[in-house]
């Protein structure tokens, strides 16, 4: 069945070139396109679409504002078309905690040429909105454990992408301040994940920055892959530190889960616990099993509590989980795991 799309824009001409990209798509129908979110209202109400492209800035009412009332109204997947700006990237984050899917930037200078060098990753975007599951999100209970993590031995890698802002936001949140150093790596563009950074570091118990490479890790420590690149750790010492690193795709991707993970893997080995949350495609499956096979803690999220069941069910398949879990209780896993660690011997 072809995918029922909505482009809601103030810009006639965004709207005329995503109408005409998703026109040439077999399996997609535009269904109409609204200027603002009175047009747009009524267009959800006459034709229920499968997926929504959203732009912020509108006139009369923003895009938040219809963003907020269509999630508590008539859920629906929404992809939000942003700009590759601070203030761009803070409102995107503000419209994923809202409940969107997802976000694509708007091409910078040349908008027709940009749209075209676009095409494949909007539609491919539409595609995987279209398969999310929006609505009222579980609550994440806090995290619960006696154990002590006063240590520089114990490393976290988390990893994700379609879905993860949140279900990284809402992890952190779970968890106590003095959980050991973390490094994540979630699929954002360069420019997006300072600001996110910046947000889980007012929002979480955490100290959050976006790594820079030669960081210290350290409990109460949280460090974010740089968009564009790669974030690696290796041994100084006693220690573990960042690695900020450019280079090719890997798995598909920059900054890549698979090659935090793959470093982690071979500087921390037993010492390392790893998470793979939501997201589409299949980074991070691999370097799940590498993390496994050298002897650390593997955890992945559910299907039920994944925005988008990819990369965990890609690291279930290929054998490299542990536990699966929900996001709900993900925290407690986590502290439970490494308690189980805990016991183990110093390297």
């Amino acid at each position: 069945m072809a995918i029922r799309v909505l482009v809601v824009d103030d810009s006639a001409l965004i709207r005329s070139l995503l109408g005409e990209i998703i026109r040439q798509e077999k399996d997609m129908v535009l269904i109409g396109t609204a200027a603002d979110a009175f047009q747009a209202k009524s267009l959800v109400q006459q034709h229920r679409p499968d997926v929504i492209t959203l732009d912020v800035e509108m006139p009369k009412v923003d895009g938040l504002t219809f963003l907020d009332r269509l999630m508590k109204a008539q859920p629906t997947p929404v992809l939000m078309i942003s700009t590759l700006t601070e203030k761009g990237a803070a409102v995107t984050l503000k419209a994923l905690e809202l409940g969107a899917v997802d976000y694509i930037a708007k091409p910078k200078i040349d908008v027709s040429k940009g749209i075209e060098h676009y095409r494949q990753l909007i539609c491919e975007k539409i595609r995987i909105a279209a398969k999310a599951k929006v609505g009222q999100r579980p609550v994440v209970a806090k995290a619960q454990s006696k154990f002590q993590y006063q240590t520089t031995e114990k490393v976290i890698a988390i990893g994700a992408s379609t879905g993860g802002t949140e279900a990284i936001r809402e992890l952190l949140q779970s968890l106590p301040a003095d959980m050991p150093g973390m490094v994540i790596t979630q699929h954002m563009p360069a420019g997006f994940t300072a600001t996110f950074a910046a947000r889980l570091n007012q929002c979480t118990p955490f100290n959050v920055t976006e790594a820079k490479g030669g960081e210290r890790l350290v409990p109460g420590r949280v460090f974010i892959a740089p968009g564009s690149l790669h974030l690696r750790i290796v041994r100084s010492g006693a220690d573990y530190v960042t690695q900020v690193v450019d280079g090719p795709l890997v798995s598909g991707h920059k900054p890549s889960v698979d090659e935090l993970f793959y470093s982690v893997a071979e500087q921390a080995g037993a010492n390392a616990l790893g998470v793979i949350l939501t997201g589409m495609g299949k980074d991070g499956a691999q370097g799940m099993l590498v993390m496994q096979q050298a002897g650390a803690m593997t955890l992945a999220q559910d299907e039920q509590s994944s925005l988008i069941y990819g990369m965990p069910k890609e690291a279930l398949k290929l054998g490299g989980v542990n536990q699966v879990c929900s996001l709900a209780s993900m925290g407690q896993s986590m502290l439970d795991a490494l308690v189980k660690m805990g016991k183990g011997h110093r390297i």
